[in-house]
């Protein structure tokens, strides 16, 4: 499934309304990768396969959002992006996390296995 790219509109509508509150409360139902990028960036040019292949290996359990930072400037501003690409990592539960350069696949997968899809309630009440 590939990336999906999102407007401002579309970032209110499902994943933060920055607009009518500050408290960050996600939207979505999985967690979220938003990956920030320009179309003349080479970085984000080079992690953009990795990200649509990390979007085929976690269909269903992760959403790869894509925000042109050239025609998004209002997002870019509200989240302070100033280098890109920059990744917003979200959990389902609890605040974002903001990543900056271009990762490497295993450091996606690291991060999306480690603070996206583990459950530290699940894994209690197993022990």
């Amino acid at each position: 499934m590939p990336t999906k790219h999102l407007t401002k509109e579309d970032f209110l509508n499902n994943i933060f309304d920055y607009e009518k509150s500050q408290d960050w409360k996600f939207k979505g139902n999985v967690p979220a990768i938003i990956d920030f990028y320009a179309d003349w960036c080479g970085p984000c040019k080079a992690v953009a396969p990795v990200l649509e292949e990390l979007s085929d290996e976690y269909q269903g359990q992760v959403e790869i959002y894509k925000i042109d930072t050239e025609q998004e400037a209002e997002l870019s501003e509200v989240f302070g992006i100033q280098s890109i690409p920059t990744f917003l990592f979200i959990p389902v539960e609890g605040p974002p996390m903001l990543q900056k350069g271009d990762l490497p696949k295993n450091v996606f997968k690291q991060v999306i296995e480690e603070k996206l899809l583990s459950n530290p309630k699940v894994i209690e009440a197993d022990q």
